[in-house]
């Protein structure tokens, strides 16, 4: 049976629209809230931080940690497991990702004429008409960024990316749900033998995007029959010596026929292909009120390969904590506004797992105490040798790991 996949402008009557396709069709809704809850217990990673993939705004430790990439790949294998299903409604941003060669999904778009979404929002949460003109277009950047992402175009509202397009401000949701009961009845998306491969290309595709991205790697993944095309667009200095590990890891998952690789436009491009080693300390924060001395710090740390990110007073620290959650914090105690103490006592309070190294030229035994006693990994002089500071950092990031695996371990158990 078809499968419809909806997606829609904030504050079109999607709720009232999708009632009625449910009622009519009988259908099951799936929501991006199940496809992130499916993903996260395949992939152990926390719902919220799968979930930020829908936002246009990339984690700063993105580069180091491929949180997005990781994420991307297990939402894929979370639709690819929905779909093995039939009669399904799936709603929102992660129905996207869909690979579009599986014709049996019938891709819905609702849309309304912009008066009338800012009258809807309006007197929906009670602010000013410009108050709601500002929170759709906000939105509406959110969803554009994430179809760009998908198939690099502006509009998310674009029409060839549907099968068809409804102006929910004009057409009632009761014939909305009778257009798309009799779309779905049409003979042209039942699951036939070439949709059905399609699908099962689709999860060994994301079989193969999670093998390799949990191994550092991010390349194009076609499939087709079960035949494998990776491409490369990244330049590397030893590129057989690339093809060949792409090709043995992806070579031995299961409904893989064969696997081959190529270079794409990209790979002659300045940007150096860098595999991910997702062992080494990876969300590193500095922060310090002295630009000199961090800017220093961080390009010493990145010989030693300890790349990190930099702020430079307490407010943005806490900020970043709240958006990212570094794995380790190096912080300075004296800097204007929220000090280095207080910092540490916040992040303590609200994100207990983040592990904080004080690193200070100014600090007491009694500041020490106090910093130990609130839960600092270590408290540290400036004029520490930068070989002892990297050894505390991957102490810090060893009981980190540590941690995420016990806690693996008991989601495994229960």
């Amino acid at each position: 049976m078809p499968v419809i996949s909806l997606f829609s402008g904030s504050y079109c009557n999607e709720k009232q629209v999708l009632r009625e396709i449910g009622v009519q069709t009988g259908y099951r809704m799936i929501s991006d809230e199940q496809i992130v809850d499916q993903a996260s217990r395949l992939s152990h990673i926390p719902e919220n931080r799968i979930a930020r993939v829908f936002s246009d705004k990339t984690s700063v430790f993105n580069r180091l940690t491929r949180d997005r990439e990781r994420s991307l790949a297990y939402l894929r294998l979370a639709l690819a497991k929905t779909l093995s299903e039939d009669d399904l409604l799936i709603s929102g941003f992660a129905g996207q990702l869909i690979a579009r060669d599986i014709h049996h999904v019938l891709r819905v778009c609702l849309i309304a004429d912009m008066d009338s979404r800012v009258a809807a929002a309006a007197g929906e949460l009670k602010i000013s008409q410009p108050d709601a003109l500002k929170r759709i277009h906000r939105e509406d950047e959110k969803c554009a960024a994430w179809m760009h992402m998908i198939f690099d175009v502006n509009d998310p509202w674009r029409a060839s990316l549907y099968d068809i397009s409804f102006p929910t401000d004009k057409t009632a949701s009761e014939k909305i749900a009778e257009i798309i009961e009799k779309s779905i009845a049409a003979s042209v998306i039942k699951l036939a033998g070439r949709s059905r491969q399609a699908v099962d290309d689709f999860t060994v595709a994301a079989h193969v995007e999670i093998a390799l991205v949990e191994k550092g790697h991010t390349v194009g993944i076609d499939v087709r029959e079960g035949a494998v095309t990776l491409t490369i667009n990244k330049h590397v200095l030893r590129l057989n010596r690339l093809e060949t590990e792409l090709k043995g890891i992806a070579g031995q998952l299961p409904g893989v026929t064969s696997v081959e690789t190529r270079v794409g436009p990209g790979y002659y491009q300045t940007d150096v292909y860098r595999r991910q080693d997702f062992e080494a300390p990876s969300k590193i924060l500095l922060v310090d009120d002295e630009k000199k001395y961090v800017q220093t710090l961080s390009r010493r740390l990145m010989m030693r390969e300890l790349e990190s990110a930099v702020v430079y007073d307490g407010e943005s620290a806490l900020e970043l904590a709240r958006e990212d959650e570094p794995d380790v914090m190096i912080l300075d105690l004296r800097m204007p506004g929220i000090d280095g103490i207080e910092v540490l006592r916040r992040v303590k309070q609200t994100h207990p797992a983040i592990e904080v190294i004080v690193l200070t030229s100014q600090g007491s035994e009694a500041d020490k105490k106090i910093c130990l006693e609130l839960g600092a990994f270590a408290f540290l002089s400036k004029s520490v040798d930068i070989d002892a500071l990297s050894k505390t950092i991957k102490a810090a990031n060893e009981k980190i790991r540590k941690m995420q695996a016990g806690r693996k371990a008991n989601q495994t158990d229960g």
